[in-house]
């Protein structure tokens, strides 16, 4: 069905006064396009740590274990490059979702334009610079002199995939903010396949080791991208004709996605250094309590997985509802969201509180480790009831291009409580950390729900968002 047209004519300023029933959030239409939006969504992002276990099980097998520590150098350096460009999947997500619910055509494929030529900059733009920035990611992991050699060899290889996996990420933004989230998942699952394939092929059958799983997992990029690409094009029905040229010659049309981007880079930035500076200060109590906390971790990240799925919902929902200028299915959709999120939240919570102590001893056989487990699982627990509203209100404010508000939310929750809070609880240690990092997630809530209130109350969501940079 082709979205609306956006209204014409002087906005009206009551659309919020909608009842806050029971059916406005357990409306069964609105539930099935939520979940059949979530649920590819969740599995796409569930399937990467899954899938990435491959390679950790067949390195672990070989004769030594150097490959594998090189393979978790490596990808931790490349992941960490690659999550600085997240925001292009987010931003092009938000700016398609309103042109989606406008019926804007011309917007649609500008945006999806600019974006592949954005993606495929940044990605040149890798390669040119990667002796830099790989020789910075080695130094800040510090491997020994054996390891760093077959670590750098690892990253000499899969750097080249930079191109793909960005092009891959605009491609991906696009079909979200058009509430399709099961090619994504389709990209997801196929490219993480072809890798376990490659795998064995490479390093078993060929016995190139670590470099095997680089060049298997580069070999599998290109061909998601590749894929990637194919169904959009199919999907889409566009052709490089001389309008679209045009469109994607002019300098001007590209500052609503590089405004959108830049705020979305920067916010990214600090999420980045908030996890960073947990691990860093982790290690400063030692390599047991640094083995737990990243444990503990990894799981609080598995958690997001299932979050984000709904998250990516409100991406979608609430950028098309804005963009079709209609403030009631806006509202309903962030209610219902709210509401699902919540219970999602509760049952992740619940899940760690009653299996904690049954699965964290399953995830290590060292002693020490397990024995830290009961004195901090209880922040794992709490983690996804205080971070939930963050997960959600990204969501929220990428589809509706107030991404301003959340890179100011993000700058407060880093500056103004993060370190102040770790700084005046040092001497609760390891606790004093993670106080500091739970209350971080919470504060970023805070933020873009005081920002919300903001907009709720001016009406100020069919306003152009960017019009203030």
């Amino acid at each position: 069905m082709v979205p609306p047209p956006p209204l014409r004519g002087k906005k009206r300023r009551d659309y919020s006064k909608i009842p806050m029933t029971f059916t406005t959030w357990n409306n069964p239409s609105l539930r099935r396009r939520i979940w059949a939006i979530t649920w590819p969504a969740t599995l796409s992002n569930i399937s990467v740590p899954l899938l990435g276990l491959v390679d950790a099980a067949i390195l672990g097998h070989l004769d030594t274990p150097n490959y594998l520590g090189a393979v978790a150098v490596g990808a931790a350096v490349l992941s960490f490059l690659y999550w600085g460009f997240s925001f292009l999947r987010m931003g092009t997500t938000g700016l398609i979702a309103q042109a989606y619910g406008a019926g804007d055509v011309r917007r649609d494929k500008q945006v999806l334009g600019q974006s592949l030529i954005l993606a495929l900059v940044l990605g040149c733009c890798v390669l040119a610079l990667h002796p830099i920035l790989l020789a910075i990611g080695l130094s800040l992991m510090a491997p020994g002199a054996e390891l760093g050699h077959l670590a750098n060899s690892y990253l000499q290889i899969r750097i080249f995939s930079a191109p793909a996996v960005l092009t891959t990420y605009a491609v991906t933004g696009w079909f979200i903010g058009r509430h399709n989230t099961r090619w994504p998942m389709v990209f997801v699952v196929i490219t993480n396949v072809l890798n376990a394939c490659l795998d064995l092929l490479f390093i078993v059958g060929l016995g190139m080791n670590s470099d095997g799983a680089a060049l298997a997992t580069l070999v599998a990029e290109y061909c998601g991208c590749a894929m990637a690409l194919a169904a959009m094009w199919h999907h889409s029905g566009y052709r490089l004709d001389r309008e679209w040229l045009r469109m994607l010659s002019r300098a001007g049309e590209y500052r609503e996605l590089l405004v959108t981007n830049r705020h979305l880079f920067f916010r990214t930035l600090c999420l980045m250094f908030g996890f960073a500076f947990f691990t860093a200060k982790s290690s400063h109590f030692g390599p047991e309590t640094l083995a737990a906390n990243t444990i503990l971790l990894n799981l609080m990240m598995l958690a997001a997985y299932g979050l984000d799925g709904l998250a990516h919902a409100a991406e979608a929902l609430c950028g098309s509802a804005v963009g079709a200028r209609k403030l009631n299915n806006f509202y309903q959709s962030c209610l219902a969201l709210a509401f699902w999120t919540t219970a999602l939240a509760l049952g992740i919570s619940a899940v760690f509180l009653a299996g904690g102590p049954y699965l964290l001893p399953l995830l290590t056989d060292l002693v020490e480790v397990r024995a830290l487990f009961p004195e901090y699982y209880l922040w794992l627990v709490a983690l996804p009831l205080v971070s939930a509203a963050s997960y959600l209100l990204d969501g929220i404010f990428i589809g509706t291009g107030q991404t301003r508000y959340m890179y100011y939310s993000m700058m407060i929750a880093t500056f103004g409580v993060y370190l102040p809070v770790w700084f005046f609880t040092q001497d609760m240690w390891n606790h004093g950390l993670w106080l500091a990092f739970l209350l971080f997630n919470g504060a970023r809530g805070v933020g873009l729900g005081i920002a919300f209130w903001h907009l709720r109350r001016r009406e100020d969501w069919l306003d152009e968002p960017q019009s203030v940079v």
